[in-house]
Parts: C-alpha cells; sequence; structure tokens
C-alpha cells in the first residue's frame, strides 16, 4: 500500500530543491505525480492535456514525412511521448538542464517513462536548451523541423532569469537558426496570449498564432486555460 503522498526523489539544483512526489487521491485511488521546485508546483500528472496539445498543434503545422523534433523540457515526458505517437517523427531529441529529471526517466519512475526511454527514436540530452539555441548552429549540428519549448511558466514568468532573453526577437531569430526551411517552433504559456510577444513571433518566423487550450480542472471543479504559440517558417 502506497502511502498518501511519497517523495520519490530530491535533488539539490541551482534554481532551488527539486522534488518528485506521488500521491494518491483519496477519493478515486489514482496515482498523481508532482514535482515542485523549490515550494513552487512545476507540473502535475494531473493536468497533462496543454502538454500534449504543445506536441499535437506544433506537429500539425509541420509538413513532411521523416521528421526531426527537439523538444525543451522534459518535465513528465507527456510532451515527448506525444511527438512519438506521430507516425511522420523519426527522431526526438530532448534536452533538459536537469540530470535528476533524466534519471526519472530512465528509471522508469514516471507513468509515460517506460514508453519515452524505450522508444529508439528517443535521446535524452542532459543540456541547457536556452544556451544551445543561442548557438549559431555548426556544420555538424542537426536542423529540426520541429522544435517544442515548455521550460518557463510564460515568456514574461520564466524560471531563470538568464531565460529571457530568449523571449525577444534576437532570442527568437537565433533558435529560427535551428529549424529547417518550413520548420515549427511551437511553446506552451500558462498566461493568456502576450500580443506583443505574438507579434514579435510573427516578426521571426513569418506567421503564428496563439492558441487556448481549455481542460477540466479536477482541482477547482471548473475549466482552466494555457496558451500554445505555434510559429511556421517560410518554405523558402
Amino acid at each position: 500500500m502506497i502511502a498518501r503522498i511519497e517523495e520519490l526523489d530530491w535533488q539539490p539544483t541551482r534554481m532551488g530543491d527539486l522534488t518528485l512526489r506521488r500521491r494518491t487521491d483519496p477519493a478515486t485511488g489514482e496515482l498523481i505525480y508532482e514535482v515542485k521546485l523549490g515550494e513552487e508546483f512545476l507540473m502535475s500528472s494531473l493536468f497533462t492535456v496543454a502538454e500534449e496539445e504543445l506536441s499535437t498543434l506544433g506537429l500539425a503545422a509541420a509538413s513532411g514525412d521523416h521528421l526531426d523534433v527537439l523538444v525543451g523540457g522534459l518535465g513528465l515526458g507527456y510532451t515527448a511521448v506525444t511527438a512519438l505517437a506521430d507516425a511522420r517523427v523519426q527522431r526526438v531529441d530532448v534536452i533538459d538542464a536537469l540530470p535528476a529529471v533524466i534519471d526519472w526517466h530512465r528509471r522508469e519512475l514516471l507513468p509515460v517513462s517506460a514508453t519515452l526511454v524505450r522508444d529508439e527514436r528517443t535521446t535524452l540530452i542532459h543540456d541547457d536548451f536556452f544556451a544551445v539555441a543561442r548557438r549559431t548552429p555548426g556544420a555538424d549540428d542537426r536542423a529540426y523541423d520541429v522544435i517544442l519549448l515548455d521550460v518557463d511558466h510564460s515568456p514574461r514568468h520564466t524560471l531563470d532569469p538568464s531565460h529571457a532573453d530568449l523571449y525577444t526577437v534576437a532570442g527568437l531569430t537565433a533558435l529560427r537558426g535551428h529549424l529547417r526551411p518550413g520548420g515549427v517552433f511551437a511553446l506552451w504559456s500558462d498566461d493568456p496570449t502576450d500580443e506583443p510577444f505574438l507579434r514579435d513571433l510573427e516578426t521571426v518566423f513569418g506567421a503564428a498564432e496563439a492558441n487556448e487550450v481549455r481542460f477540466a480542472n479536477r482541482l477547482t471543479g471548473g475549466t482552466s486555460a494555457n496558451t500554445v504559440y505555434v510559429a511556421t517558417t517560410s518554405e523558402a
């Protein structure tokens, strides 16, 4: 019998203590997985709709039958696993700055971990996505058809101050350099549509839209919403 709240792992990081815990919903008996950074909840397996829609909407905007996908932010793994479910996807590289998160999945501690790590198309990479995005790609660096990002709460509410430059025209332009022509950048945000940021996406990529993703919130008994931005480059 699993205790109502069980701490599966705890690791200190430069951004605060990272905790993975599992609890039992007293009403349903469902196992719920939660990640905290310090005293702040980062994610919960109660709410995965928007993470899945990040992949679904991003891949829907992509063309071609052999897609290489880069995911920034591993988290509970739902964004990457949803990408793997698309038959056109031939490769999914997932970058996470926290080795503990990668280790959780390699140890198959989370509900979708086995699906993720046992798929030969998956590569888990310990690196700073934001540093990678800033770099000018070299001749040997891989270009991607789709980049999916789910790390910060929103472009205005970042987990670390060093992330903020990505959400500027200069930062987005650098990120675009990692996409192939016709490539797609999709971003999850916990905030409503940020019109100035949407205009910056349009400036850099050529076309962009903000999608409201609504889902039932079992904690409040109501409906909550996130935003998924999808920006597309031209084929030329």
